[in-house]
């Protein structure tokens, strides 16, 4: 692992559907910084469209890492990304750039800057019986057992989330513990990264609007094809690919079991409860900064004070 004692950073943060991408690369022209995904649903390479993964455009505009490499039925967990991300961030820094990451899944983040919390290796003979349990059952009824304990990662995690249920209940079964008090006793990393926290905010209100308008601009531009040519690579529906938000609710419409508009309204309500979930996570990090959707002048300034502060000069830093 790369030693991460002095590294500067900016994180840009928030709920989904609040322009943290645009944002993002608004700044990163200004000051040569490249993006660093850290949205756990944005690593799944079929799914561009539906996960907001950026477009090409985008990749012209500034170096972009970490999005689009995984197969659907691969997992990413929060150590796996902590370890890529660090390599990353420190190769971008070697090469007198900005490392920023952009993204949405606060596991991930908090894995980066504090490493991880101390749960005992699990017994492979436990993980499996796990995961057998929810190929025999299905995940709903993982997520009835985990209520049960450990409700308050229950309450945090979505019924049919396979990856983070059969996680919860392998450390249940093999530490005597609920993971949610093994994530209370994480201890930071030694190594501290120079870290601007920026989070985008907007009320929840005004954000089913543009979620209502971008859930129906995926659609008009090829949603159903991508869930398609998904399901031909990938006919497992337990494939951790399909469990992300859009992707299931499109797969249901695409077997033939929901109408379009049932698939619609629930990736709208899945997506505006994951919202709400993202906003409680990050409110709670008295370090960030908040900011409107938008205001991309005092983002600017937000950086530049930062920077300045941090001894690395103004505007059009960087090579």
């Amino acid at each position: 692992m790369a030693d991460s004692a002095g590294q500067r950073i900016i994180c840009l943060l928030g709920p989904t559907g609040t322009g943290k991408s645009s944002l993002a690369i608004a700044l990163a022209c200004e000051w040569n910084a490249e993006l660093v995904n850290f949205d756990s649903r944005q690593v799944y390479r079929s799914f561009p469209l539906i996960t907001a993964q950026p477009e090409r455009k985008d990749y012209a505009a500034c170096r972009h890492w970490l999005y689009g490499f995984l197969a659907s039925n691969e997992t990413l967990d929060a150590g796996q990304f902590a370890s890529l991300a660090r390599d990353r961030v420190a190769d971008i820094n070697r090469r007198g750039r900005i490392p920023m990451l952009v993204g949405g899944t606060g596991l991930y983040l908090r894995s980066f800057l504090s490493g991880l919390a101390p749960i005992p290796e699990i017994p492979a003979a436990i993980r499996n019986r796990v995961l057998q349990q929810c190929r025999d059952k299905g995940p709903e009824a993982l997520h009835l057992l985990l209520q049960s304990c450990d409700p308050e990662t229950a309450r945090k995690v979505h019924p049919r989330d396979r990856q983070r249920l059969t996680r919860a209940l392998e450390v249940c079964q093999a530490t005597g513990r609920p993971i949610s008090w093994w994530h209370q006793r994480q201890t930071p990393d030694a190594s501290t990264y120079r870290a601007l926290k920026i989070g985008i905010w907007t009320e929840l209100e005004t954000l089913r609007p543009r979620l209502e308008n971008r859930i129906a601009s995926m659609i008009a531009k090829g949603a159903l094809d991508e869930v398609r040519q998904a399901w031909e690579d990938c006919p497992d529906a337990q494939a951790p690919g399909w469990s992300g938000i859009g992707c299931r609710e499109i797969l249901e419409y695409h077997l033939g079991r929901w109408s379009l508009e049932q698939a619609r309204q629930e990736w709208l309500r899945r997506t505006r409860a994951y919202a709400k979930r993202q906003l409680t996570w990050f409110q709670r990090d008295e370090e960030v900064h908040w900011l409107r959707s938008g205001e991309l002048k005092k983002a600017r300034d937000c950086v530049h004070k930062w920077l300045s502060a941090a001894g690395a000069g103004g505007e059009g830093q960087g090579s």
